[in-house]
């Protein structure tokens, strides 16, 4: 998730009171005692290429629930976050929607996503997910989502390349340090002008995070008040990727700036390259390398398993006016049946436990099993005031070290110090 929508709220929402309601232990449902009259609610998403798996849900629902009618409505991700504030603010939002972390802090201080906590404590929710994805979208002790899915990084590569120069494989066991001799291995065996053996690209997600993790450092500190770019461990574990760029590993910021490393990859000259689980089916869909890839667990560093991890969360709407059906329809959103139908479609890794192993099963000829066998022990993104200001700042900034222009150390100082300002910064 690399692009963020900018969030422009001016939002003044009375919480609405809502009347006590009780889960069926049969169905995972928000009311004991449902109404047969006739319901009506929205669900907002983002991904086209996720809609059949949210129809097929939908239609689950649907039949068990014969007097409830719900509309999906699809707005491409550029987009998503301008028009779903924009009917928040105007009172309309949709009554059940999609949302990731990385907005969860400004919308639940800003009243207007529902506080799911007493049904999700009378579901099976914090017992059949992954700690760390339930925690994402709560605060003190208050739960705000049910965990829809989630995405983490392995290594892919192309194995035509591999061949081509006999050269070995990459496997699950390698180090950052074995990763960059693979790469220089590569360039010794003759890789053809116009390939790559590897890239790294300013992105914190799925390259430099888990190695910063890994390493000791942090991006913000456990209370949230200030960043830890200064620190030598962040830096150590950001410089461990430019480092390729500086060796002639990678292409330069400016090439990768102007085409991104998947594209790349997706052209077949790219040997190596870290991608996120939502790459999948574009992977696995493109003519041109589908049969000439594979991908395996992430490189350690410092001697640790590294991982980020990110999920997506279904939010309710504070002001929804079909607020118990939105929140039944929200909690089976998380049930075996729900997570099932998403996780075969092989678009998402499901974030139900039980369910994660669809997503494999659904691409058996990769071994997929690298996005979900460390998930447990995955770092979270850092979440804080202004995170997304954060984030952006970080990108920019980070440029010029990336460029080879100027130390990361000194890079680092300086954005510590701007960060600094913005997570102290009150909206």
């Amino acid at each position: 998730m690399r692009q963020f929508g900018k969030i422009a709220m001016c939002l003044i929402l009375v919480c609405m009171m809502v009347g006590a309601v009780s889960c069926s232990k049969k169905k995972e449902t928000a009311t004991e005692e449902k109404s047969l009259e006739p319901v009506s609610i929205t669900f907002a998403i983002w991904d086209k290429k996720q809609k059949p798996a949210m129809e097929e849900m939908v239609g689950a629902y649907t039949k068990a629930h014969p007097n409830v009618s719900i509309e999906i409505l699809l707005t491409p991700y550029k987009e998503y976050w301008t028009k779903l504030e924009a009917a928040m603010v105007g009172g309309k939002g949709p009554d059940v929607f999609w949302y990731n972390v990385l907005h969860a802090d400004d919308y639940i201080n800003a009243g207007i996503v529902a506080d799911l906590t007493p049904y999700i404590k009378k579901s099976d929710i914090l017992k059949s997910f992954p700690k760390n994805l339930v925690e994402n979208y709560a605060r003190e002790g208050k739960y705000y989502a049910v965990p829809k899915d989630f995405d983490t990084n392995a290594l892919w590569f192309n194995k035509e390349i591999f061949d081509n120069l006999g050269v070995a494989y990459p496997t699950n066991d390698m180090s950052v340090a074995d990763l960059k001799a693979k790469a220089q291995e590569l360039v010794d065996a003759g890789l053809p002008e116009g390939y790559y053996p590897f890239a790294a690209p300013i992105d914190f997600q799925t390259w430099y995070y888990q190695t910063v993790y890994a390493n000791g450092g942090y991006i913000v500190n456990a209370d949230k008040t200030a960043t830890g770019y200064a620190k030598p461990e962040t830096a150590a574990g950001i410089q461990c990727w430019i480092d390729f760029i500086e060796e002639g590993l990678s292409p330069s910021l400016e090439v990768m700036s102007e085409t991104w490393p998947d594209v790349i990859f997706e052209a077949g000259q790219l040997a190596m390259n870290l991608a996120g689980s939502y790459m999948v089916p574009s992977y696995s869909q493109n003519e041109l390398i589908r049969d000439k890839i594979d991908c395996v667990e992430l490189p350690t560093y410092n001697g640790q398993k590294t991982n980020c991890i990110n999920g997506l969360g279904y939010g309710v709407y504070e002001n929804s006016k079909n607020k118990a059906a939105a929140i039944d329809f929200a909690l089976w959103l998380g049930s075996s049946e729900a997570m099932a139908i998403q996780g075969k479609s092989g678009s998402v890794i499901s974030a139900r436990t039980d369910a994660q192993k669809y997503f494999a099963e659904a691409n058996p000829k990769y071994n997929l099993k690298a996005y979900t066998v460390h998930a447990d022990k995955a770092y979270p993104l850092p979440v804080a005031n202004n995170i997304l200001e954060i984030y952006r700042l970080e990108s920019k900034m980070l440029q010029d070290a990336y460029g080879l222009k100027r130390p990361l150390t000194e890079v680092l100082a300086e954005l510590q110090v701007e960060a600094d300002k913005l997570i102290k910064k009150r909206r």
